[in-house]
């Protein structure tokens, strides 16, 4: 605030939420709209605002921040660009699948209501077991995005009901409310277990590029696409493939992990399965971690991991392996694989096969597409 005139020249807010690491629930602080006047910028105003919401993260006990933004920028705040974040896939007007003559519609879409948060509840927890990353949700959080968030805001999707034609809920998906380059994008969707992603996609196909067509006529703009826009793989993506043809690559969250010691001991008995599945069941030893100026050491016994602990790095200090700057963030959320990492780093490196194989076992390349609370 500009102290002289109470004028508001930089601002940012905290959305706080809880996510998963295959099941173990962690707290997660969000900073998010973060805007500065032009004329205000180059100051440090943000990060003023930055360091105070960390503190506000320390003191709820989050143990992970996240952050959408553009490019490099809060990398400034000890963030790195680790875990996927969006990536679609899009097909234009001869992909949308045609009913045949005299075919028509089998499914319902129908505006989601009150009366269904508890099935929409239950189809989101079941796919989301998809993912190693995933973020919590609550009934609450449902009943805001469905009749609670404004539909001017540029995160609100419309949640729509799919049914069979006797009224039997099958599942459910959310989209824009305005067209993403030129098409419809569908942000979210679920079914439930047992009912076929190929008999039902081609239906929500055909809804987002009717749709689509009436935000662009709406807005006086032209529909040229419709697309899925649900990370790098979804059953979607299998199920309607040759109608799909383009695709977008993920961008990234920006990842903050504050302490990470404490982050890997609160998440280790998903850390001890990975490891109970592998290679390595049972394993007693050290995996020792450089960061070339601090480090990390784990301690296993039979299996279990019976310490995480910060380590000194010095000239001449033993390790296992070594990782720089913030690489390592990327092999903990399963954005990347040891071997990715070692391609695009040249000093990302293990020392001998045993840290190669439990730093496979414990952190392999997992998809996530993490749908986050606003």
């Amino acid at each position: 605030e500009e102290s002289a005139t109470g004028r508001i020249v930089s601002t940012l807010c905290l959305i706080p939420q809880t996510w998963t690491y295959e099941g173990v629930e962690f707290g997660v602080g969000r900073p998010e709209l973060v805007s500065t006047l032009p004329e205000f910028r180059k100051r440090g105003l943000v990060r003023i605002q930055m360091d105070e919401v960390h503190k506000w993260g320390e003191e709820r006990g989050h143990l992970v921040q996240i952050i959408t933004g553009i490019p490099y920028f809060y990398r400034q705040f000890g963030y790195d660009m680790a875990l996927n974040l969006a990536g679609r896939r899009y097909g234009f007007e001869p992909h949308v699948p045609a009913l045949k003559s005299g075919e028509t519609e089998k499914y319902v879409l129908r505006p989601a209501c009150e009366a269904d948060i508890d099935f929409i509840l239950s189809v989101y927890e079941a796919n989301e077991k998809l993912y190693a990353i995933s973020c919590k949700r609550t009934p609450e959080n449902i009943r805001y995005e469905m009749s609670g968030q404004s539909p001017d805001n540029i995160n609100h999707f419309d949640m729509v009901m799919i049914e069979d034609a006797g009224g039997k809920p099958l599942g459910f998906f959310q989209h824009a409310t305005e067209l993403w380059f030129g098409g419809l994008y569908c942000v979210y969707f679920g079914l439930e277990k047992g009912v076929s992603w190929l008999d039902v996609s081609p239906a929500v196909a055909r809804y987002l590029w009717k749709k689509g067509g009436e935000y662009a006529e709406r807005d006086t703009q032209t529909r040229s696409a419709f697309g899925f826009s649900l990370g790098e793989w979804h059953p979607v993506y299998e199920a309607m493939d040759d109608k799909l043809p383009s695709a977008r690559k993920p961008y990234a969250y920006y990842i903050r992990v504050p302490d990470l010691p404490a982050f890997l001991n609160h998440v280790k008995l998903a850390l001890e399965k990975r490891l109970a599945d592998s290679v390595a069941a049972g394993h007693t030893g050290e995996l020792k971690l450089s960061f070339y100026r601090e480090g990390l050491k784990l301690v296993f016994e039979r299996g279990r991991i019976t310490s995480v602990e910060p380590m000194k790095v010095a000239s001449g200090t033993e390790t296992d392996a070594s990782f720089p700057d913030l690489t390592f963030l990327h092999l903990v959320f399963g954005h990347r694989s040891l071997d990715e990492l070692r391609h695009a780093f040249t000093d990302c490196y293990f020392e001998n096969n045993t840290a190669r194989v439990l730093l496979n076992a414990l952190f392999p390349k997992r998809l996530s597409d993490v749908y986050s609370v606003y």
